[in-house]
């Protein structure tokens, strides 16, 4: 009897700091759980139909917050993938990262974050299917920057990151994000010649929005900028000039009916795993990162939103949806262009020019405020110079999706 007695007490002794220390803290479950059922018929190969989730958009996570007092508090998030439509594992890192947050001066977070221009300045927020095997990033007109995460793609992760969020004052906010251009001592097993960038400098983007509502017109105005440094190493292995980007977009509302748009231009597009190929963060499924155009075998990867190597080009989606009800009607479209490079003469190297373009049309049900219906049909003609057949490709989707 003295001996659980002694056992009780130890016990309650070692668990009372781990309660004194969760006073006060406020730690939040959170997730979704999403699948659908869709084909991907690309022209040469055989249609690929599976009910999964492509996108990886499947998570779970804890958001962790503390009362600091004075306005000030400690904020956490950790978050991580799940696959609904598969075995394998997809248990991949999303967020992850630890913070400071003020009523007046905003957030701070230091971690993998989510990129600036997938959250913040269009990318994700001006896309409905963003989240789907409708999206359209991949199949033309939203951009996947640098290998370290920057963009708007389903996987737009930075790894060893600051990210500032400011409060919005008077209908402005903005936003930036920093990451240590050394950071590819994130994975030294890795590739050095597709690592982060130069060492010692900084990757970093900005960007700027403002809301605002007019008698009956909504409007919402957005720009950023982002610069992925290249390496010494890089360049010696034929990269040429640093990655930038800049991207303008709008979104104006009157009462159920909303019209966007974004226009994006790439200047000397990283070869290395970024804008100049197919990255995570543009494409999602299988697909081959040696061609930039077309998947692996025939898979279901959509991936053509790529710049040619060291080359610029241009990007933009327009689109427009109608709410009745609980139902939105959905209609957009986008295109992808890049530039050639290099002299054919001496093909030193040379690439042609291509350019991707992609309607869509669908529709999106909220059952409730968590639980949701979407499907619809995506068209996407590849014009490219390099290859002899172009992968022009069809996509139905119809998929459910709960958050909770």
């Amino acid at each position: 009897m003295n001996k659980r007695l002694m056992a009780l007490a130890v016990a309650g002794a070692l668990a009372a700091p781990l309660a004194a220390s969760a006073e006060g803290t406020h730690v939040t479950i959170f997730g979704r759980l999403q699948a659908e059922y869709a084909t991907v018929d690309m022209d040469g190969f055989n249609a690929q139909t599976a009910v999964a989730d492509d996108a990886l958009q499947s998570r779970w996570g804890l958001q962790i917050a503390e009362d600091l007092g004075a306005g000030l508090r400690a904020i956490g998030r950790i978050e991580y993938s799940l696959n609904p439509g598969g075995g394998e594992d997809k248990h991949l890192a999303r967020e992850q990262w630890v913070g400071l947050g003020g009523d007046q001066w905003g957030e701070l977070k230091f971690g993998r974050v989510q990129s600036v221009l997938k959250d913040f300045a269009g990318g994700h927020t001006i896309d409905p299917f963003a989240y789907t095997s409708l999206h359209a990033n991949g199949s033309g007109g939203l951009m996947a920057s640098s290998d370290n995460g920057y963009g708007s793609g389903d996987h737009g992760f930075v790894n060893s990151a600051v990210r500032f969020d400011s409060p919005v004052v008077e209908g402005f906010s903005v936003a930036g994000l920093l990451m240590p251009g050394d950071a590819d001592k994130n994975d030294p097993t890795r590739d050095p010649s597709y690592a982060g960038g130069e060492n010692g400098e900084w990757d970093f983007q900005v960007a700027a929005k403002y809301s605002g509502q007019f008698d009956a017109v909504g409007v919402d105005v957005f720009g950023a900028y982002s610069r992925d440094n290249v390496s010494k190493l890089q360049k010696s292995l034929g990269a040429s000039k640093d990655e930038q980007i800049w991207r303008g977009g709008a979104i104006f509302s009157v009462g159920d009916f909303r019209l966007r748009g974004q226009y994006e231009r790439v200047y000397d597009a990283n070869p290395f795993g970024g804008a100049a190929s197919c990255t995570h963060a543009s494409a999602f499924g299988d697909y081959n990162p040696l061609s930039p155009t077309q998947s692996a075998d025939g898979g279901r990867g959509q991936c053509n939103s790529a710049m040619n190597p060291n080359g610029n080009g241009s990007l933009w989606i327009a689109g427009a949806d109608y709410t009745i009800g609980n139902t939105t009607l959905i209609a957009q479209g986008g295109m992808a262009v890049a530039k050639k490079t290099g002299d054919i003469l001496t093909l030193d190297p040379y690439y042609a020019k291509r350019n991707v373009e992609n309607i869509t049309v669908g529709v999106i049900h909220n059952l409730s405020r968590r639980s949701s219906l979407f499907g619809g049909y995506q068209r996407v003609w590849v014009k490219d110079r390099n290859i002899a057949t172009d992968t022009d490709r069809n996509v139905y989707s119809v998929g459910v999706r709960h958050d909770f």
